[in-house]
């Protein structure tokens, strides 16, 4: 076999809870044109003079609420994750084992030095795993941009293949059920399960994006999985941004809809992140909490990301292993 290395790749996270370390983080997220659709020279004046000043120590200021003694917590878990599944190939491949890496769109490690410090080792072989498991141009698409722009100019171009989503995987819908039904066991089930997914502008959907279709096929995946009745969830949208039309329903529209309706308790999860981190940590767990709360909620449970759980490093071998054989 072809030496062979699998990276796992998430958004990234600023090197530390300050403002200077959040501003650094920003000014390369934002500055993806995969994320922010916007003319760029007027983008680069508006992230630089209004967005990053205005937003850093805010920003800061939430990391700080969630923050690790290990560190970000999506890197603790992201490298948690890789370990995980290092030890799980382990078992299955012995001495032809794969390196398992894990790298960042934003930040560090990123794909770039990632590869290159492998290619220089001898491996000939990546597959790459976004940690995405709904496929978006503003995420998964970023990973394929950086994937070829390290193609260019090279001879001898690597094998890489790129697994592009994982939203209706068996293992993975399955993974995500068994959490649900643990945490109800744990802490009793609430009035309503809320499927929360990272949003995204309405008009990049209409473009062609998958996105809105791949985070339907999960929520339904799952509500069959647990044997849902079609009043018992709802599939919404957290964390927009700007004055663009964001796919709907937004998270925290609905759940003051819910109080409106009388209902006191939610469940919520969100199956779009893999690890759990600021948009789930601090945005879920605390941000709508209180609002719920203050708006009349009784009850508001956070249910956690499937993270290094066993089910899930099952679901990522099971994603890999075709292509190691």
């Amino acid at each position: 076999m072809k030496k062979t290395a699998i990276i796992l790749v998430n958004l990234g996270t600023p090197d530390t809870a300050t403002k200077a370390g959040v501003s650094r983080f920003l000014k390369s997220f934002l500055s993806d044109q995969r994320v922010v659709e916007a003319p760029k020279l007027l983008w680069w004046f508006i992230l630089r003079c209004i967005i990053i000043p205005l937003r850093s120590k805010k920003v800061a200021k939430a990391y700080q609420e969630i923050w690790w003694e290990e560190g970000s917590p999506l890197r603790v878990i992201s490298q948690r994750q890789g370990l995980a599944l290092q030890q799980k190939l382990q078992e299955e491949f012995q001495e032809n084992v794969p390196e398992v890496k894990v790298a960042v769109t934003y930040g560090h490690p990123s794909i770039k030095e990632t590869i290159q410090t492998l290619e220089n080792e001898a491996y000939e072989k990546f597959i790459v795993v976004p940690m995405y498991p709904q496929y978006s141009g503003s995420t998964t698409g970023a990973i394929y941009d950086q994937l070829a722009q390290l193609t260019i100019g090279t001879r001898n171009v690597p094998e890489v293949i790129t697994i592009k989503a994982f939203f209706d995987h068996p293992m993975y819908i399955s993974a995500l059920a068994e959490t649900v039904k643990e945490y109800w066991e744990k802490n009793g089930r609430s009035e309503k399960l809320l499927m929360s997914f990272h949003g995204v502008p309405q008009d990049y959907v209409d473009k062609g994006d998958p996105y809105y279709d791949h985070c339907l096929g999960t929520a339904q995946a799952l509500a069959n999985k647990l044997s849902l009745m079609e009043g018992d969830w709802v599939m919404g949208f957290q964390s927009r941004f700007g004055p663009k039309k964001w796919l709907q329903p937004y998270v925290d529209e609905q759940l003051k809809t819910w109080v409106d309706e009388g209902v006191s308790s939610v469940d919520i999860i969100s199956p779009a992140f893999t690890a759990d981190c600021l948009e789930t940590l601090e945005e879920l767990d605390i941000g709508y909490r209180e609002s719920f709360l203050e708006q009349g909620g009784k009850k508001y449970n956070y249910i956690p990301c499937l993270n290094d759980s066993t089910l899930f490093i099952n679901s990522l071998f099971d994603l890999v292993k075709s292509h190691l054989k």
